[in-house]
């Protein structure tokens, strides 16, 4: 999830656990624990100029499961060791406030698409559980407001049930998403069955900012498929389209084994487009973005002899189409107007045509 929900959540936790009298200063203690996992990203950057080690590197041992604990029993030992402050006065609830507010910050992160190691260094393909957008103000602002209560009447009664509340609701929001998620699985495996594709490889993810309107996509040999569902808007079957992917020229690239490209297989579970721009393998991962823009492009090989080589990868620019507040604005109003209203094409079409790029004709699949 983005820094200041992770800040709010750890701050949130820790106060919920922590004396009345210590509440203000767990609250910016917490804040701190939740968004220390993501500070992985500054020794990464100085260490590798690789952006898909940089890539796939987040979210590793610094949202372990195994480590976390580890750090926070270290971090209070420290305190309880060498201070004479609020940890001494109160060790057994600040030991809880500092393993909760770090571990909640990866399970959290489990939730998005993009992928967390909670078993690092064990190696299976990161946690994708993709039920929340990585920013969702739903989920954010029941914590927002515990927090305002809690820093405002730190010592009161109120406080307590505000962080409480706050904790609870966003929870609850939490699940409510895995429903969402649910209801909307089952309607494309409805749809992927009748076209022949039960077995295909599938993910779905809600859009931006809400938990309403969602996309699925499912892999196929020749490409990949994609339909959008609103939970409200719509009913009956859902319609995929169809795009295409260079599969033939990833499988060579697979079969040469370059690292990179087994590295983005294990990362995004093998849901990627591939393109071959003159004599270069472009690789989208196809999780994070919107037809035909992904924010994730890398060019992983060079075809050399009739063989795909290995290069030092290199990341293409990203932007929304009609960059600018103004095309965000509209693109986010496309998407306002999709979840309240039934279309017979993705959304993006309404934004400019940009969708049209690279599409298969506009015949849509079934």
């Amino acid at each position: 999830m983005d820094s200041i929900t992770q800040i709010l959540l750890g701050g949130a936790v820790a106060a919920a656990i922590a004396p009345a009298a210590h509440r203000r200063a767990a609250l910016l203690a917490g804040a701190a624990l939740g968004t220390l996992p993501d500070l992985d990203s500054l020794p990464l950057a100085l260490l590798a100029d690789d952006p898909v080690a940089l890539m796939t590197m987040h979210r590793g041992a610094s949202h372990s499961l195994f480590v976390l604990p580890l750090v926070a029993a270290l971090i209070w030992w420290l305190f309880l060791r060498y201070g004479r402050g609020r940890v001494a006065e109160s060790p057994r609830h600040w030991f809880w406030a500092m393993q909760l507010a770090l571990i909640t910050h990866p399970l959290l992160d489990a939730f998005t698409v993009y992928g967390t190691q909670l078993w690092w260094p064990l190696a299976p393909p990161p946690a994708m559980w993709s039920s929340v957008f990585i920013i969702d103000p739903m989920y954010t602002v029941w914590l927002l407001l515990a927090w305002a209560v809690a820093w405002i009447r730190p010592h009161n009664r109120l406080a307590q049930r505000a962080l409480a509340a706050g904790l609870a609701l966003s929870s609850v929001y939490l699940g409510w998403s895995l429903l969402a998620k649910h209801l909307v699985d089952r309607e494309a495996d409805r749809a992927l069955a009748a076209m022949g594709l039960a077995d295909a490889p599938r993910f779905s993810v809600p859009m931006p900012l809400n938990t309403l309107l969602w996309r699925v996509v499912a892999m196929t040999p020749s490409g990949y498929v994609e339909a959008e569902r609103s939970l409200i808007a719509d009913r009956g079957p859902m319609v995929f389209h169809g795009y295409p992917s260079q599969v033939q020229a990833l499988a060579e690239a697979r079969a040469a084994g370059i690292p990179v490209v087994r590295r983005l297989d294990w990362f995004n579970r093998g849901f990627m487009r591939a393109q071959v721009q003159g004599d270069r393998l472009v690789l989208s991962d196809l999780r994070m973005g919107l037809e035909p823009d992904y924010n994730f492009r890398f060019e992983v090989a060079r075809r050399q002899d009739g063989r795909w080589q290995a290069i030092v990868p290199v990341q293409q620019d990203w932007a929304l189409p009609g960059a600018g507040d103004e095309g965000a604005g509209e693109l986010l109003g496309a998407m306002w107007q999709r979840i309240w209203h039934s279309s017979g094409r993705p959304f993006r079409h309404a934004v400019g045509g940009a969708a049209e790029t690279g599409r298969d004709g506009g015949t849509g699949q079934r």
